[in-house]
C-alpha cells in the first residue's frame, strides 16, 4: 500500500486572483529578518468547529490547529500572516525525512512542531499553524481521504483566522477563542497528502488563502488510485485506517466503509472521484502556486502536477515550478539551501508584500542531471508543442522506427501481468513476447520532451478484457538519481545543518543529504496506463469482444527531459505493467494497428518533416536543437 505521507498587480486583480499584500514597494534585496524570540514564542492550540459530524457521535467535529507565533508583534498590536501545513500524519506516519511527530508538554501545549517551518519563519514574523485533519491526532471526526471533510478541516481554520468560523480552547466544551493576532493572510505548504490538501483548499477559492506550495501533491485522487480506467490495485480505506490509528478512539468504521464502496474496484470515474478532483475546480483558485515535484515520482504520479499546472495556466494563476529527478522527495532534502531561500522569498512576496522580484524570475527550474539545475522561462519549455509520432514496422518483429506520418501494418504481443517496464525496456533491438518497441535513429542534436503527452492506441484483444501500458524511453548512457532506491534519489548522511532557532523540544537541525546516483543505459521518461474496456468513457467500462478492434487515447506522465544528441527516443507499448497495475481477468494477446496508433508528444524545437540521424526525410522523428510504491509520506 502506498501511504500519502509574473503578472502585474493590475492584471492579477483584473483576473480575480490574489495580489501580494498592499504596502510600499521594498528594494529587491529586502527580506524578513529573524528579529523575534523563538524560545519565547506563544504556543497554543485552537479547536475549530467543522460544522459536521463525521464520526456520528452526535457532536460537531472539531479540528485541532497547533499554533506557534512570536509574542512581540501581538504585544505591539501588529498582525501577522500564517504559514499552514494541514496533515493527517502528525501522530501516525510522521513528517519529513526524519519522521517527526508533534509533541506536547505536560499541560498539553504544543512543544515540538515537525519540519523547519516554525524554526525558520517564526523569528521572521510569521505564525506557523499545523492542522490535524478531522479524525487524526487530536481532532475529532473522520478522514475522508481528500473529500469534503479533509478539505474543510483546513479551510475552516483559514475561516477562523479571518473571523468567519468559531474556535474553542478545548476539544470539547471550552470557551471561544479568536485570532486577533492574524492579518488573515495564509500560505499553505506541505508534501504529499499535506500538499494535496493545499490544492483542495485552493480549489474552493477561500478568501484569505494567498499562496500554496504543493510538494509531490495529488491534484485528483482518481489519478492516485486509478489511471484512465486501470486500477493500481488498492483503495483509500486502507489509507484512512492508517492515519486514524491514533486518533483518540472515535469510531470511523462507517466512514471507512463508505470509502470502500465509493472507490469501486474497477477504474471507472464516478461521483466519489469527482468530489476529490481539484483540477475540475481550478477555475476557483485565487492563490498563487509554487509547485515542486519529482519527475520520477512513482507514488504520486507526475500526471498530478502536470494536469494541475495546465489548469492553473488556463486560469492565469501566478505560478512557479521546480522539477527534480527524484522520486517522492521534498526539495529540502535534495537542494536545501536554494529551496529555503526560494521559499523565504516566495512567502515574503505573497504574504508580506515584499517586492523581492521572485515573481519576475524564470518560471521553471529543472534538474537536468543530479545536482545540475537549469532555469527555464516557462513550463512546458518555450516553443513546446504536441507532435504526432507514428510507429513503423521494421525488419525485426515487434521492433521498428518512429515516423512523423502514419504507416501500415500490425504488431502483436501477449499480456503477461508478471512482466513490467524494465523487462520491456531491456534488449531494445530484439523481439519480445510481451511488448513492441519503436525508436528514432541516433539524434544529431538534443530533443526536449516537456509537458504532458498522450497516446492513441488501436488494439484488437484476443479476450474480453485488456490492459494497455505505454512509455517513452531515452536510450543512451546517463547518470541519473537512483529514484528506485531506498531514498528515492537521496542518501541521508550523519552530519546536520541548522535552519532557524531551536529549543530543547524542537531542533532546527537536520541530517544533510546527498544525491544517490546511478549509471544507466536507458531512462524511462514518461509512463501511462489504461483499461481498454474504458475506450468509450472513463465513467463506464464495456465488455470487449475478442477479435474486434478498439481505439483508446490515454495520457502519458508529465515531464521535462532533454534527450541528448547520440541517444534515441523510443515508444514502448505493452499490456499489464507489473508493479503498477492489477491485471485483467483474462489476459491474452493484443494486436496493434500501427496505422491507427500514434503518440502525441510534447516536444520543444521539433520541425516535422526534416531528417534526423541520416534518416529519410518525413520518415523518422525530425528536430532542431531544443530551446533550452513506497510509503506515501
Amino acid at each position: 500500500m502506498r501511504v500519502l505521507t509574473g503578472l502585474c498587480a493590475a492584471a492579477v486583480l483584473a483576473a480575480g486572483l490574489v495580489a501580494p499584500a498592499a504596502g510600499a514597494a521594498a528594494p529587491a534585496s529586502a527580506a524578513s529578518e529573524p528579529r523575534y524570540d523563538y524560545a519565547g514564542a506563544i504556543r497554543e492550540t485552537v479547536w475549530v468547529d467543522l460544522g459536521r459530524d463525521g464520526d456520528g457521535d452526535g457532536k460537531p467535529d472539531r479540528v485541532a490547529a497547533d499554533i506557534i507565533r512570536p509574542k512581540e508583534p501581538a504585544a505591539a498590536g501588529k498582525k501577522i500572516p500564517v504559514i499552514m501545513d494541514a496533515s493527517p500524519y502528525y501522530s501516525s506516519v510522521g513528517r519529513g525525512n526524519e519522521t517527526q511527530f508533534k509533541t506536547y508538554d505536560a499541560q498539553g501545549r504544543p512543544a515540538g512542531f515537525p519540519l523547519f517551518y516554525d524554526n525558520y519563519f517564526v523569528p521572521r514574523g510569521y505564525a506557523v499553524v499545523l492542522v490535524d485533519l478531522a479524525g487524526t491526532n487530536r481532532s475529532t471526526g473522520c478522514v475522508d481521504v481528500g473529500g469534503d471533510s479533509d478539505v474543510q478541516s483546513a479551510k475552516k481554520v483559514i475561516d477562523w483566522l479571518n473571523g468567519r468560523a468559531t474556535g474553542y480552547t478545548a476539544k470539547s466544551g471550552g470557551t471561544t477563542m479568536r485570532a486577533g493576532w492574524s492579518d488573515g493572510g495564509v500560505g499553505m505548504i506541505g508534501k504529499s497528502y499535506d500538499g494535496t490538501i493545499a490544492n483542495g483548499v485552493a480549489s474552493t477559492g477561500v478568501e484569505g488563502l494567498k499562496t500554496i506550495v504543493p510538494i509531490s501533491a495529488i491534484s485528483s485522487w482518481y489519478d492516485y488510485y486509478r489511471s484512465d480506467g486501470a486500477s493500481f490495485g488498492f483503495g483509500p480505506d486502507g489509507l484512512a485506517k492508517t492515519v486514524e490509528q491514533r486518533n483518540g478512539g472515535q469510531d470511523c468504521s462507517a466512514e471507512n466503509q463508505r470509502l470502500a464502496r465509493g472507490a469501486t474496484a474497477n477504474g471507472d470515474y464516478g461521483p466519489f472521484w469527482a468530489e476529490r478532483d481539484y483540477v475540475s475546480r481550478a477555475k476557483n483558485v485565487r492563490a498563487s502556486v509554487f509547485v515542486s515535484h519529482g519527475v520520477n515520482d512513482l507514488n504520486v504520479m507526475p500526471i498530478n502536477y502536470g494536469q494541475w499546472w495546465d489548469a492553473l495556466a488556463a486560469r492565469g494563476v501566478p505560478r512557479k515550478i521546480w522539477l527534480a529527478q527524484t522520486g517522492h522527495v521534498d526539495p529540502f532534502d535534495y537542494r536545501r539551501a536554494e529551496w529555503v531561500d526560494a521559499l523565504h522569498r516566495w512567502f515574503d512576496h505573497y504574504l508580506m508584500g515584499i517586492d523581492n522580484g521572485i515573481d519576475r524570475e524564470p518560471m521553471a527550474t529543472v534538474e537536468r542531471q543530479p545536482d545540475q539545475w537549469a532555469d527555464q522561462a516557462s513550463y512546458p519549455a518555450p516553443g513546446a508543442r504536441s507532435v504526432a509520432l507514428w510507429p513503423r514496422a521494421g525488419a525485426v518483429p515487434g521492433v521498428g522506427t518512429l515516423g512523423t506520418g502514419p504507416a501500415s501494418g500490425v504488431a502483436s504481443f501477449t499480456d503477461d501481468p508478471k512482466v513490467g517496464e524494465d523487462a520491456w525496456a531491456a534488449n531494445p533491438s530484439a523481439t519480445s513476447a510481451n511488448r513492441i518497441l519503436f525508436s528514432t535513429a541516433a539524434l544529431s542534436s538534443p530533443v526536449q520532451v516537456s509537458g504532458t503527452s498522450s497516446i492513441t492506441v488501436t488494439a484488437t484483444p484476443s479476450t474480453s478484457s485488456a490492459r494497455l501500458s505505454a512509455m517513452l524511453v531515452d536510450y543512451g548512457p546517463a547518470t541519473i538519481r537512483n529514484f528506485a532506491g531506498a531514498g528515492e534519489g537521496i542518501v541521508t548522511g550523519t552530519q546536520r545543518n541548522c535552519w532557524g532557532a531551536s529549543t530543547a523540544s524542537d531542533s532546527a537541525c537536520y541530517l544533510v543529504t546527498s544525491a544517490d546516483k546511478k549509471n544507466v543505459d536507458y531512462t524511462i521518461i514518461s509512463r501511462g496506463w489504461a483499461d481498454l474496456a474504458n475506450y468509450q468513457s472513463l465513467s463506464r467500462e464495456a465488455t470487449l469482444t475478442p477479435g474486434k478492434a478498439y481505439s483508446m487515447t490515454f495520457r502519458l506522465a508529465s515531464t521535462d527531459h532533454v534527450v541528448p544528441a547520440g541517444h534515441r527516443l523510443a515508444l514502448v507499448i505493452g499490456g499489464t505493467d507489473a508493479g503498477f497495475l492489477a491485471g485483467p481477468a483474462d489476459p491474452g494477446k493484443l494486436t496493434i494497428d500501427l496505422g491507427k496508433t500514434s503518440a502525441q508528444v510534447s516536444l520543444a524545437g521539433v520541425v516535422p518533416g526534416q531528417a534526423v540521424g541520416g534518416a529519410v526525410p518525413g520518415g523518422e522523428l525530425a528536430h532542431v536543437p531544443a530551446s533550452a510504491r513506497p510509503e506515501f509520506r
